[in-house]
């Protein structure tokens, strides 16, 4: 484990504590004294993504919590909260006992997380995920979500 602040790779854990399926471990810089957080996760097996033009790539949790963020940009959303979807995606694609996932799969459960999250978040992934071919196709998907959001 490599420090960010000074790059030293020793360091000890001040505090651990588990979260969830994962363990958040507090660790101090034997160089520099620098404090940072760190976070185990049990991968039983390894999950591969099967994209839209047919080639697999290993499930990354990076990937997933960067299309969040991006989806979340200038929201009022916590950071706990994405990690915590994440989390959630991540433990229901384990469960779902597939050592291969389609990437639609994965979208859509991102999109049920976000429609319950962030109705703008989730307008923003919708428009990539989806690929809205024009302005009637998003017009749609707001109406949808103004109709959900009355009742």
């Amino acid at each position: 484990m490599k420090c960010p602040f000074c790059g030293f790779t020793e360091s000890k854990v001040v505090d651990s504590r588990d979260s969830n399926e994962s363990i958040r471990r507090r660790r101090e810089c034997l160089k520099c004294e620098g404090r940072f957080t760190t976070y185990e996760h049990i991968t039983p097996v390894t999950i591969y993504v099967l994209k839209k033009d047919q080639r697999r790539e290993e499930f990354s949790r990076r990937k997933l919590l960067s299309g969040l963020q991006k989806a979340c940009g200038k929201r009022p959303i916590e950071p706990t909260e994405l990690e915590k979807i994440v989390d959630e995606i991540e433990n229901e694609l384990i469960r779902l006992g597939k050592n291969e996932v389609q990437s639609s799969t994965i979208g859509d459960m991102v999109m049920k997380k976000l429609k319950n999250l962030d109705s703008v978040a989730y307008i923003r992934f919708a428009s990539v995920y989806r690929q809205f071919a024009d302005i009637t196709e998003l017009q749609k998907e707001l109406e949808n979500i103004i109709d959900s959001n009355n009742k």
